[in-house]
């Protein structure tokens, strides 16, 4: 009685559409293999005894072999709808955001959203993306870097950090001048950066720039201490291979005349100035990439919009602030 209730089942689940071979077959696929095998020669209560298992269990991969052994590998479990899951029309309203901001980041998308309604989770928001492939494409992996202990600041204009940055020849569409520089100087504890465009990138450029930038800082009510720099021309004179001229340069001289400590950064190691690169990483993406400038005036203006909107951009670290809404909530402004 028990044999013809096992053959029966075994000819309805053999009109199934075959599944395609497996590439890997798992020790568990052959235990159960042996398993059903055994049940349909012998019996369920034979096989029951001799496997130690359930004659439900012995059932149930019964009811799933078709014949072949790729029936009997484990299936997964995940549910196939979710009470919370993205609707259709959050779905869409993301595509149509990220295909016209492809160059915002996640939380900057995220902070767009909400103003149109939108009310998950960031993370829910990176995981429908990435189900969904809208993102980034996915890069070989480096080996992972393991930084030291980095000193976090206390409070705002205690560390600044200082660079320059080379516009990309094909946005410059005025060929009369060869190229244009983008100084920057980033807070490290309110991420607040000013800009400003120049002609030249030398010690003269670099010392007009850090009297314009304490005086820009100063107006938000943030006095610098320290300003952090590489080792670059235009910044020092530290690896000049004559020793005469290792005289101060001009932009340290500003600097000791304010009364502000400069720090020069281990050579070869942009990374210890790592929100300042940051932050030029994400300037190539949302204003060079597809800037152009027609003249030098042109590029000012074009380079004031982008620092006073990147100012307002919310951030992660700073709590989903923006650099102005945090320096808000910790400088007195004058």
């Amino acid at each position: 009685m028990e044999t013809s209730v096992i053959v029966i089942v075994l000819n309805k689940t053999r009109r199934r559409k075959p599944r395609p071979a497996m590439d890997k077959i798992t020790q568990d696929m052959k235990y159960r293999y042996s398993l059903v095998n055994y049940a349909l020669r012998e019996g369920v209560s034979k096989a029951s005894r001799k496997y130690n298992k359930g004659r439900s269990y012995i059932y149930f991969w019964i009811k799933r072999f078709d014949g072949d052994i790729s029936s009997l590998a484990s299936q997964s479990r995940r549910p196939k709808h979710h009470p919370q899951e993205h609707r259709q029309d959050e779905i869409d309203l993301i595509r149509r955001y990220w295909s016209r901001n492809r160059e915002s980041g996640l939380f900057e998308l995220w902070f767009k959203l909400r103003k149109q309604g939108y009310t998950r989770h960031y993370v829910s928001l990176y995981r429908v993306m990435r189900r969904e492939g809208m993102g980034r494409e996915k890069t070989a992996r480096k080996s992972k870097y393991k930084p030291k202990p980095y000193e976090q600041m206390r409070y705002a204009g205690q560390r600044v950090q200082v660079d320059v940055k080379a516009v990309p020849r094909e946005c410059i569409l005025d060929k009369s001048w060869k190229r244009y520089y983008q100084y920057t100087a980033i807070d490290e504890y309110s991420r607040l950066r000013y800009l400003e465009a120049f002609q030249t990138a030398d010690t003269f450029s670099s010392a007009l720039f850090i009297e314009h930038a304490t005086a820009w800082f100063a107006r938000k009510g943030i006095r610098i201490e320290c300003v952090q720099t590489d080792n670059g021309f235009e910044f020092t004179k530290r690896f000049l291979k004559t020793k005469t001229d290792r005289n101060p340069s001009l932009f340290e001289t500003i600097l000791e005349q304010k009364g502000i400590k400069h720090k020069l950064i281990k050579p070869y190691t942009p990374r210890h100035n790592g929100k300042v690169e940051r932050s030029h990483r994400e300037d190539q993406k949302r204003l060079y990439n597809h800037a152009r400038f027609y003249s030098f005036e042109d590029f000012k203006q074009q380079l004031r919009r982008h620092n006073q909107r990147t100012n307002h951009i919310p951030m992660r670290p700073l709590l989903f602030l923006s650099p102005i809404q945090f320096l808000k909530q910790t400088v007195q402004y004058v």
